[in-house]
């Protein structure tokens, strides 16, 4: 499907989309692009054979690429567009995988006076706690959602190239509006993994922090286990969709108020309705999962 595919970025979705990409013979090579800094995880990736070549020279990276893929944290996408600013190709295919869009697409506006029609910007929801080339698996993206935010002046051509390229890679394609995509993502991904941290954060502060992580049920590590999450790479995607996070925060304190009003009251019927009608969504979410 394509000649060179250059990974900007080579940890658990770059190097998962670099060992997909093998696997399904999307591209005859694979070279990845990053920091000084980077310099052991690029060795562990083309150790591993996850990339064919490894560079910290980005016009030697870029060269010849038919497709570039900018796999880093949300917060380092405008300098990566900075960048690449020289070395754009119109003979090339760009994309990113930022948990966010609204600010992927002012900083191509920033960099570029107008988002290029050849960036697709683009979100697979697919990924782990663990960070890294190590943690990066081939299948990371079978049966997973992916969504893409062309713009208006975006190439049909290359939204064309780009699904085409996560439905080989296996996942579940889905176009959206940048907007609509942030608001949703901030309600059913950043606030839960806002609110983990938190909450967290909360009880590892008390005293009692030992009995309380001591008797902590299973329950207990199923919904905070995206605590352990990344901090970096969410501290850039809250700030990154802030705009769509605030209001939940807001109604999610109003609820909150609702509660403890009801606990104080002795409101039995409240609480029971808003615990039923919560089991009654999540089994609604649950159903869209099978069908």
């Amino acid at each position: 499907m394509f000649n060179k595919l250059c990974l900007i970025g080579v940890g658990l979705i770059g190097g998962s989309i670099a060992r997909a990409a093998r696997d399904r013979g999307l591209c005859k090579t694979i070279v990845a692009y990053g920091r000084e800094i980077d310099l052991d995880n690029l060795k562990e990736a083309r150790r591993l054979g996850v990339v064919d070549e490894y560079f910290i020279n980005l016009e030697a990276a870029v060269k010849d690429a038919d497709c570039i893929v900018i796999a880093t944290p949300v917060g380092a996408i405008e300098k990566v567009l900075g960048e690449l600013q020289p070395y754009w190709s119109d003979r090339a295919v760009y994309s990113d995988v930022g948990s966010t869009k609204g600010n992927v697409v002012d900083a191509a506006k920033r960099v570029f006076g107008s988002v290029p029609s050849n960036f697709v910007p683009a979100h697979p929801i697919a990924g782990a706690e663990q960070s890294g080339v190590t943690a990066s698996v081939n299948g990371l993206f079978d049966d997973k959602r992916l969504i893409i935010t062309p713009v208006e002046q975006t190439d049909p051509k290359a939204t064309a190239s780009i699904q085409q390229f996560w439905q080989r890679l296996g996942a579940i394609v889905s176009i959206m509006e940048v907007d609509h995509h942030d608001a949703i993502l901030a309600a059913t991904s950043h606030l839960p993994h806002l609110l983990a941290f938190v909450l967290v954060d909360l009880l590892g502060r008390k005293d009692e922090q030992v009995e309380i992580f001591k008797y902590a049920a299973g329950g207990f590590k199923d919904f905070t286990r995206i605590a352990s999450s990344d901090p970096t790479m969410w501290l850039d995607i809250c700030l990154a969709n802030r705009q769509k996070l605030i209001p939940l925060i807001q109604q999610l304190k109003q609820e909150l108020d609702t509660m403890e009003l009801a606990l104080e009251n002795d409101d039995s019927q409240q609480i029971f309705q808003t615990f039923t009608y919560a089991g009654q969504a999540r089994q609604r979410f649950l159903d869209q999962l099978t069908n």
